[in-house]
């Protein structure tokens, strides 16, 4: 039997800590999110010698244990409660060579709570041409700690690491600082009163508690008691806090000024001569811009071939099934529920891998870090913040992919808010839908020669939803109250290549979790709109009868050329989902609807594009994608019963409006429900957003008739 250690890797962002857990773990590690939190959690085995096995847990990205944030927290309940099931054995705290300094101070307090530590100092292949020299063994004396040089880079120093772990699996544990001397601290604090209700508690480890408000659970009630009785009389908790930063940042100090050199003259740093161009207030911007069309283009051009040959092999699939299966519900279940249902999560891996491809280039080159400093300041005007962009614009690709990118943004108030508004971005998945009602009321003109005005109502459409995402994020900003005060703190790292097998894991872990997470609750809810689009009452089971046994239906039902299909529209009107469109139409008929209109609102909760095909069904025009013209033609016939047209002008504006603002997309509800962890954010963002679009449908219908 091997033994196992527990082991937290910790350190501050962009340190490497990743690229060491991707190092020492593998493909042999899993993702999800910590319980009740959407903060996501790695955690892997690896192996460390022949007898020894180690469980790795990647801690998120901290400054401090004095937390501000989701990810501080985080870190601050597993390391303070011995009794939480990922304290660990050991902690594996990874600095950067370039950062030692400021990377130190959350390395002093972990080690201060009497954990054992190992201090591995990431990027030592780029100390030479940055001036900087490490004296290894004088910094591990002076900190107390075993120190190893690592770069996850170039993957040395890793089995020196290996072997520190497997030869001191018990370390001594002595502070860095000692309380004794913080005086500027201690002197406030009621000591005896401190020891008498927590004597066997680390004395450190009494003092963060002390210090904030944070909800500590593995307290008895009475130490509880205690402690808020002793935080009530230490007065100016702020001030003695900012005292214990000075003390830290002082004993850091000494400690490097005899272990670490930086020369300045000795380096060849192209960094600040990056820096000036890519963050620049001008060029910063225009770059910016031409790397999004890149990737979107890109996103456009690389995914439609695969989605494509997706949406061929299961139609195909689909139709072998159906024709070696005996005829049944169990055989309508199969290919017309399950197969649609898994082909709508597969179909959209494409766009999820490359979406996720270029954002973890983007992170392992360090360009993200100076994107949202460069548009930080205009997004924190509306409750978000730099990270926002590009899951914004990657919207008007796929809701789904955008929102899984939103997991970049450390802060959940501005993560929550740029989820909620995303689905405002028009999404390729209206473009169907836009086309065709653009083609029916808007004329085919052109100004000067370039405008086409079809060409410029549906930019308008685009830049509508870009501007409702913004007015929302407006009103989110003012509704979702801060807790305390932002402070902007961004890392630049350095510019490097990237590793290809972070950029691998990046795509392998976030797909994968798309596919398993939120697929299953798309894969169900594509199950329940089959069953009621294909099951009825007693009419629908004559009609269905009827269809089996003749090739025709009674002329009262519109007969067409294509028999398949008129049976078709008339099972979907007598269906479930038929009579609950038809049970809609008191409610839609305001908004210029009729009940087949709003059969195809309801059918299309399964996708946007789901809205012509329905139509298609219901007026008997066979497939929608190869009739478009068929389609439109008897779209613009529909009469109503006075005789005007079913799609008029206001109709079709009133239609455009409510599928630019309406949430009509279960696998976006599913997604946000995996990244929020909760039912009560998609619940919002789906009345939300459906009640604004039948407001504004309704205000534009009744003024244009």
């Amino acid at each position: 039997m091997k033994k196992k250690l527990k082991i937290a890797l910790a350190g501050n962002p962009n340190t490497g800590k990743t690229s060491l857990f991707n190092l020492l773990t593998g493909l042999r590690h899993k993702v999800g999110n910590y319980p009740g939190i959407t903060v996501e959690k790695k955690e892997g085995l690896a192996t460390i010698s022949d007898d020894l096995q180690a469980v790795i847990l990647d801690l998120p990205g901290s400054y401090s244990l004095h937390p501000t944030s989701e990810d501080e927290k985080i870190a601050y309940n597993i390391l303070l409660n011995e009794k939480n099931p990922d304290y660990p054995d050991l902690v594996i705290y990874v600095a950067e060579a370039e950062n030692l300094k400021r990377n130190l101070f959350l390395f002093s307090q972990i080690k201060d709570l009497g954990i054992p530590v190992i201090l591995a100092i990431n990027m030592m292949d780029k100390v030479a041409r940055k001036g900087i020299t490490i004296n290894i063994h004088t910094l591990s004396t002076l900190l107390k700690v075993p120190v190893v040089a690592i770069s996850t880079r170039k993957n040395t120093g890793i089995n020196e690491l290996k072997q520190i772990i497997a030869h001191n699996t018990e370390f001594d544990t002595p502070p860095i600082t000692e309380m004794a001397e913080m005086a500027e601290i201690t002197k406030h604090l009621p000591l005896e009163k401190i020891q008498s209700a927590f004597p066997e508690f680390n004395p450190y480890k009494i003092w963060l508690m002390l210090s904030h408000k944070e909800q500590v659970d593995f307290l008895t009630s009475t130490q509880r008691l205690n402690l808020h009785e002793i935080r009530n009389e230490i007065q100016d908790l702020k001030r003695i806090v900012q005292r214990e930063t000075i003390v830290r940042y002082k004993k850091i100090q000494e400690v490097l000024q005899t272990s670490y050199k930086i020369d300045r003259l000795q380096g060849t740093d192209l960094r600040a001569r990056l820096d000036q161009i890519l963050i620049h207030p001008v060029l910063g911007y225009i770059i910016f811009s031409g790397i999004l069309l890149l990737i979107f283009q890109s996103l456009f051009a690389w995914t439609s071939a695969p989605m494509d040959w997706i949406d061929r092999q299961f139609a195909a699939f689909g139709g072998w099934l159906g024709n070696i299966l005996p005829e049944g519900r169990f055989t309508d279940l199969i290919t017309d529920g399950i197969i649609p249902g898994i082909s709508g999560i597969v179909i959209f891996i494409p766009q999820i891998a490359v979406l996720i491809f270029f954002i973890s280039l983007l992170e392992e080159t360090g360009y993200m870090s100076r994107a949202v400093f460069l548009m930080d300041k205009i997004m924190r005007r509306y409750g978000m913040s730099g990270k926002s962009v590009l899951p914004l614009i990657s919207g008007t690709a796929c809701a789904i992919p955008a929102v899984l990118s939103t997991r970049n943004i450390e802060n959940w108030r501005e993560r929550l808010i740029t989820i909620l508004v995303i689905p405002f971005t028009t999404c390729s998945a209206r473009l169907p839908v836009y086309t065709i009602l653009i083609a029916l009321i808007i004329p085919k003109k052109s100004y000067f020669g370039l405008f086409n005005v079809q060409g410029l109502v549906l930019m308008g459409l685009y830049m509508l939803g870009f501007l409702m995402a913004f007015l929302s994020a407006l009103v989110l900003n003012k509704i979702l109250k801060r807790e305390h005060g932002d402070v902007f703190v961004i890392e630049l790292p350095e510019y490097q290549l990237p590793l290809v097998r972070n950029v691998l894991y990046s795509v392998w872990d976030k797909t994968r979790s798309f596919v398993l997470e939120a697929g299953k609750i798309i894969l169900s809810i594509s199950v329940i709109l089959w069953f009621l689009a294909s099951h009825g009452g007693r009419q629908f089971q004559s009609y269905k009868l009827l269809a089996q046994s003749s090739t025709d239906l009674s002329p009262e039902f519109g007969v067409q050329q294509d028999h398949q299909i008129t049976h078709a529209s008339v099972l979907l009107e007598n269906s479930y989902l038929g009579i609950l469109g038809k049970s809609i139409e008191p409610l839609i008929r305001p908004l210029g609807y009729d009940w087949k209109i709003g059969i195809a609102l309801l059918s299309s909760f399964a996708a946007r594009e789901v809205f012509v095909g329905t139509l298609a069904t219901i007026y008997s025009v066979g497939d929608a994608e190869n009739s478009f013209d068929t389609v439109r033609n008897r779209m613009k016939m529909e009469k109503r019963d006075d005789g005007s047209p079913v799609f008029s002008f206001a109709t079709g504006v009133s239609l455009l409006l409510f599928y630019a603002f309406a949430m009509q997309c279960i696998s976006t509800l599913a997604i946000v429900k995996r990244e929020t962890n909760s039912w009560k954010w998609p619940l919002i963002q789906l009345f939300g957003m459906s009640s604004l679009a039948y407001m504004i449908s309704l205000i534009v219908y009744q003024i244009i008739k």
